[in-house]
Formats: structure tokens, sequence, C-alpha cells
């Protein structure tokens, strides 16, 4: 008997006929409800004790087994005694529910919300106005003060926010403004931090002819942000308050086309490829991998899709014993990447090898182009690693494309040459010069993702030297391009961009509420290697950029908690969580076993992080090597090359790591 789940709203079970499942008490709900937070991972029971309560009595452990079994009879009624669990299950030192992902209303949500951003409006629509339908009241109404359940409440909190505004925008791109404006009014009044939600109102009222009231709606929000946070809208409002001013062209609808055209083309030039390409020929294969580029740019799904796909049109053409079509397939997949931490490491080496044995197999006689292309491609794919292999393969890449004149190549190669721009700190320059020949390089000659990534490059590269001004030129051109080349992936970094520029200049509030923001907007993006840990590290610099104490407040809980994924992180953010709780000895064994930072783009405020952390402890070995290591960074934003987070000036950093040396030890 199938059993689903709800956390939209107050706890629930249903069983396979839609009726509720009887949880018993508030702490058999509770044992349930902290299980599903933990998605599908095992919580130990000790975990259990210290969750449901504040003075454990002396046999919790045998209460909280008595919860376990009440569960198991009321979930699996049919299941024979003494037969194992399957769905509450015991392993290790406690409990899982290895509910399906489409079980729980909750991973439901999160699914809905990704797959719109790939749909076209009235799909999307439809999609998101079904998701919204299944909240029943605040996520995990039950639980409104429990730590373990405040992260997640509040992360799927902003994904429906998230969704509010999705749904609005679908309405404007399907031609339905009138049908947004009341529920976008609504949720302004509701949340009036939300810029976004603001710009799609003016907008929508600008498209249904009310000008004058989509002006006073953005001087409403102007006003609110200036005098209840001290801070001035975003770029993305300023400039939707000047193009409304000069009634820009950009801001009408797009004019009604015939219904189902693009569609109509693709199922006809589909259906002629399959009756006129033989179903074992060469071609589909280089055919396959041009797809498989342009799906990578569309979004979070696609993205994923293309990374899974790439590699077995790579194993196909390897099979086929060809190392020129093989050459073209590894090459062909020139999807410009920005973020310095692959996706899928376990890939990205698949590729790497892959393209290691084509070179060695071509033929003497093969074009340099391919063989540049190869390059390329092990120069992006070995990012992050300590391999002399990536920086050596990105010149040589380089070297080719500069004496083919291949502008095409030359943006490929500038990519791998970007990633391996990270063998010490205090490289932001070297960085911003490869982003400005991108842009220039790009424009000339239409190569329009490549011109984003450069404003990207330089939008990193600006804000490690504090130039927001300059950083907000290149976040408006991203934009501008991404909304004319359906590119909404940019989005993503543009939004970091915007809580990165409150972090920095000190409206930590503002920017805690941003973060948030565009944490819910990663979510699904189909970037596992940028969102894994990103946001409970942003609140963390935030915190000690502040002087807080280095815990990132109760509502993201600790580092040993399910409820919190540090990702690749954990190592950095453990010794300063831990002496925020007073747990000296395990903060300095933590500090002890710290490896040196990864070689990438949150290279200098990692170091500072284990800077930070060392003078606290006295160990002077990790503050004399975090000082020698950050010198370079001395004139940048630590964190903030990243475009994303900053700890902080290097240049303070440094100060107080030599002051603390010349202390006597």
């Amino acid at each position: 008997m199938p059993v689903a789940f709800g956390v939209l709203g107050p706890v629930v079970a249903w069983d396979g006929a839609g009726g509720a499942v009887a949880l018993k008490g508030p702490r058999h709900r509770a044992v349930l409800a902290r299980l599903i937070v933990a998605r599908r991972r095992v919580v130990p029971v000790a975990r259990l004790v210290d969750d449901l309560w504040v003075d454990p009595p002396q046999d919790a452990v045998g209460a909280v087994r008595t919860f376990v079994a009440a569960l198991r009879r009321a979930l699996e009624p049919e299941r024979p005694p003494r037969t194992p669990a399957r769905l509450l299950v015991t392993e290790g030192p406690g409990y899982a529910l290895r509910a399906e992902p489409a079980a729980v209303d909750a991973w439901r949500f999160e699914q809905a919300v990704t797959d719109a951003a790939t749909l076209p409006p009235q799909d999307a629509l439809d999609r998101l106005e079904e998701a919204l339908g299944w909240w029943r009241g605040p996520a995990y109404a039950d639980f409104p003060e429990e730590t373990w359940a405040r992260a997640e409440r509040s992360r799927l909190g902003e994904l429906r926010l998230h969704a509010v505004e999705r749904r609005a925008e679908a309405r404007l791109g399907l031609g339905r403004a009138a049908d947004a404006v009341p529920d976008l009014d609504a949720h302004v009044a509701e949340h009036p931090w939300r810029e976004d939600a603001w710009r799609l109102l003016a907008l929508a009222l600008y498209r249904t002819g009310r000008q004058g009231d989509a002006l006073a709606v953005l001087r409403r929000a102007r006003a609110l942000l200036v005098e209840q946070l001290g801070v001035d809208p975003g770029p993305a409002l300023r400039r939707l308050e000047a193009d409304i001013l000069g009634q820009a062209r950009h801001l009408d609808p797009a004019p009604p086309r015939a219904p189902g055209a693009a569609e109509r083309v693709w199922a006809q030039a589909a259906t002629a490829y399959d009756r006129t390409v033989a179903a074992g020929a060469r071609a589909r294969l280089d055919s396959t991998v041009g797809l498989l580029r342009n799906l990578a740019v569309t979004g979070g799904g696609g993205l994923e899709a293309a990374r899974e796909h790439r590699v077995a049109a790579v194993e196909a053409a390897e099979e086929l014993g060809d190392a020129d079509l093989t050459a073209r397939v590894i090459g062909a997949y020139d999807v410009p990447a920005i973020w310095t931490r692959v996706d899928d490491p376990h890939q990205a080496a698949q590729v790497v090898a892959a393209a290691e044995r084509t070179l060695a197999a071509l033929r003497p006689d093969a074009h340099p182009a391919a063989r540049a292309r190869l390059l390329a491609t092990i120069a992006l794919e070995s990012r992050g690693t300590s391999s002399a292999r990536g920086p050596q393969a990105a010149r040589q890449a380089e070297e080719i494309a500069r004496r083919l004149d291949d502008p095409a190549l030359l943006a490929f190669a500038l990519n791998g040459q970007f990633m391996q721009t990270f063998h010490r700190t205090g490289l932001a320059a070297d960085r911003d010069a490869i982003g400005a020949e991108l842009v220039a390089l790009s424009a000339r000659h239409g190569l329009a993702t490549y011109e984003v990534l450069g404003h990207l490059i330089r939008l990193q590269a600006r804000s490690a030297h504090a130039d927001f001004p300059g950083a907000d030129g290149h976040a408006a051109a991203a934009d501008l391009l991404a909304d004319r080349h359906e590119l909404p992936l940019v989005g993503v970094f543009t939004q970091w961009y915007a809580a990165l520029r409150l972090a920095a200049t000190g409206q930590a509030p503002a920017a805690e509420a941003a973060y948030r923001e565009a944490a819910a907007r990663l979510d699904g993006a189909g970037m596992p290697g940028l969102e894994r840990g990103l946001l409970p590290l942003a609140l963390l610099c935030l915190r000690l950029r502040h002087g807080q104490p280095a815990r990132t407040d109760v509502r993201i809980d600790g580092p040993l908690d399910e409820a919190t994924d540090w990702g690749p992180y954990e190592p950095w953010a453990r010794p300063l969580v831990l002496l925020s709780q007073d747990r000296r000895t395990e903060a300095a064994q933590a500090l002890r076993q710290l490896p040196d930072p990864p070689r990438d783009l949150l290279l200098e405020a990692l170091w500072c992080l284990a800077g930070r952390a060392a003078i606290e402890l006295g160990d002077r070995e990790t503050m004399e090597r975090a000082h020698a290591e950050l010198t370079p960074a001395a004139g940048e934003l630590a964190g903030a090359g990243s475009g994303l987070l900053t700890v902080g000036p290097v240049a303070q950093h440094l100060e107080d790591l030599a002051s603390t040396l010349r202390r006597p030890r």
C-alpha cells in the first residue's frame, strides 16, 4: 500500500486510497517529520533524543523506539510480523525514512518548480498552479520553533515565494499581465523586501497600460528599501524604472505568433532527420553533441541531462574506433563555464581521460583545431585540481587558437585559461584581462554565450577589487544578453552577485534575505558543484564579516546536523563553528586536519576562514601559512572574486594575522 507524506502544512500521511493515516501523538509526528527533513538519510537515535526533548527522560531511547514501532504499524499495516520494515528502516545507529521522491509533497514541489523553469509558459503556469495548490499552510506547521525544522521551513518558504514569482512571470509571458497584478500586489504587501516581486508587479502594470501606477510601485519600493533597510534598489529595479520612463520597446509583450510554430518545425525536422540519416550513421553523434551543447544552457534539467548524455556520446564515439569522430564529439561540447568546481567529478575525469586517449590516437596530420579543442576540454574539466596538466593544456590550446586566428576556438581556449588562473591567490586582475578579451572578441564575432561569460568573469574580478559600479555594469550586460538569447542560468549568478553587493557594503539584514532568495533560485538549477554548501558558507562569512559569532544562527543549525549540507566547505567551517560552541579541543583537532583549500574562486575566502580559526586557537603554523598564501591578494576582498560572497578585505585578515604572530608565544 503506497503511503504519501505531507509537510507543506501540518505533518500528515495518507494511505493509497487518500485516507489519513493515524499518526498518534505529537512526538510520533515529530519523529516522522525529523526523518523527512533528513531526506532519506539516517538520523542517529541520540540525535532524535536531543531533537525531541530539551530535558530527555531517563528512558528516552526506549521512548523513541516505541514511537518508531507505532509509526511502522501505521505506515505498513499489512507487513507480516517479524519481517523487516521497508519504509521506516533501521540502519546503523538510527533510522531513515526511505520514501520515494514523489511520496513527499515538499520533494514533489521542489521538482515541480525545477521542471517549470524549462517548460514553455503555458506548461510552466499549469505546473506551478498545481504545485502551489499543494500548500496547506506553513511548511512543518506543527513545529514552528523546533531548531531541526527551521532551516527546512525557511528553505521551503523561500522556494514557495520563488514559485509565486515564476508563476507571475509565466502569466506575463502568455500576455496575461492583468491576471498577474492582483496576486503580485498581495505578494509584495506580504513580502516587501523581494525586489523581483516589485519588478514583476511594475512590469505587469505597465503592460496593462497603467504606466503611472507602474512608476508609483517602483517609487514605493524605493521608499521602503531606503527608509526601512537603508539600501537603494538593485540594478534590475533601477533599469526597469529607466526603461518605463523611456517606454523601451522591449518592455512590450512579444507579438502573438501562430500557436505551436516552433514545435511543428521541430517535429518536421526531426522526422526528416530520422527518415534520411541512417540509424547507425556517425553523423548522428555529431548532431547529438550540437543538441547537447544547446540543451546545457537552457536550465537545470537540461544541464543535468546534457552532462549525462555527453559521456554516453563520447563512449559511443570511442567504441567506433574513429579518433577524428571522437575528437569532434568531445571538442564540440564547448559550453561556457564560470564556476571553478565541476558538478560531477567522476564524469569530468571520464571526459579528461577520453580526451587524452584521443589526443594520443589522432593522426599526425589531424587538423590543429581538433587538438586545440581537446586541450581546451582538458583544461576546463580538470579545473580545481592540483594537476600540472590543466595549465599546460590551457596554454597549448590558446597558442593553437591564436595561430589559427579562429575566434570561436580562441573563446573556448580562453575559458580554459580562466579555469587555470587559480594557482595562487591575488589573480583577479589576470582573470579580468581574460574577461575583457572574451567580451571584445565575442561581441565582434557574435559569440553570445561567450560574451556573457566574459561579463560574468569581469563581474567577479571587479567585485574582488571592490569596484561595484563596474561590476553592476557587467551584471546588467549579462542579464540583457541572457534575456535576448534565452539563457536562464545567467540570472542565478547575477542574483547571487546582488546579495554579495549588499553584504560587501555593510547591509547585513538585507544581504541575508537576498542570500536566502538567491539560494532558492539555485535549488534545482542543475549545478550541484555550485549549490552544495553555498548558502551556509555565505551566511557564515556574512556573520564573520560583521563581527558576529561563527554560528550561522539557529535557522541553519550546526555543521554536524543532517539538516545542513555544508558540502565541500565543511572542513573550513567546522573549526569556527566548534569554537562558537566552546569546543576548543575538537576545533583544534579539526584545524590540524584541515587540507589546503582547492585552487578555485573561493581560495582567498577559505584561507581567511582558516586564518581566523588559527588566531582563535593560537595555531602559529597555520597562521604563518595563511599569511603567506594571502599576501599576494592584499588588495582584494576575500571571496568576492567568486561574485557570490565575501569575508571582508584580505588586508584586514593579514593585519590580524601579523598582529597575532608578533605576540610572544
